[in-house]
């Protein structure tokens, strides 16, 4: 999770300016597309329960939301490893399904798969409740070299490369998880 910095309108003007679109607005909803298809294939039957990630995968939760004609309930859950740091450590709860997992079919829908770390730890919370299986849905997966090893998203959206990436759910510093592409920012600012 980033922790969210001032920065002015001006400096926001600037990072988009250098930053480059990866997926345009197109590409993301022809992508949602490919994620409600394959989750209505795999779970339609099944009144699945869906889990948005808390905060990045409000945006992609909300947009799969209505592309999904079947049977399901919608809660969320929110576990960080950063909490006000930069580097990960051990699961810190920050708030847990209020549906009961137990028997249930749960996909953890994100943002971004990227080494996996507080995933690993929301899966193995899911199966420690009961649930009958757990699957997770990411909008953009980021093939990581420091990703849990065997750790794979069920349904991947899109692929985008090892940058600092936002949008659609995705921030930078906070921001700009509203737009409607994907983009990485310039090397220059990924401090």
């Amino acid at each position: 999770m980033t922790q969210g910095v001032e920065l002015t309108a001006e400096e926001l003007a600037g990072i988009m300016a250098r930053a480059e679109c990866l997926h345009d607005a197109t590409a993301v909803e022809q992508a949602l597309d490919r994620l409600a298809l394959g989750l209505t294939d795999a779970l339609a039957g099944t009144r699945p329960l869906l889990l948005g990630v808390m905060t990045g995968g409000i945006v992609p939760l909300g947009r799969l939301l209505g592309r999904l004609d079947f049977p399901l309930e919608v809660d969320y859950i929110h576990a960080t490893r950063y909490h006000k740091t930069t580097t990960g450590r051990e699961l810190i709860w920050l708030a847990r399904p209020q549906t009961p997992l137990r028997n249930r079919h749960v996909v953890l829908v994100d943002d971004i798969l990227d080494e996996g770390h507080t995933f690993r730890g929301l899966l193995a919370a899911c199966e420690e409740e009961g649930a009958a299986s757990v699957h997770t849905a990411v909008l953009a997966d980021k093939p990581n070299p420091g990703r849990v090893p065997g750790l794979e998203a069920s349904f991947a959206g899109l692929q985008v490369p090892e940058r600092y990436v936002f949008g659609v759910g995705m921030d930078y510093k906070g921001y700009l998880r509203n737009l409607n592409e994907i983009y990485a920012a310039h090397p220059d600012d990924e401090d």
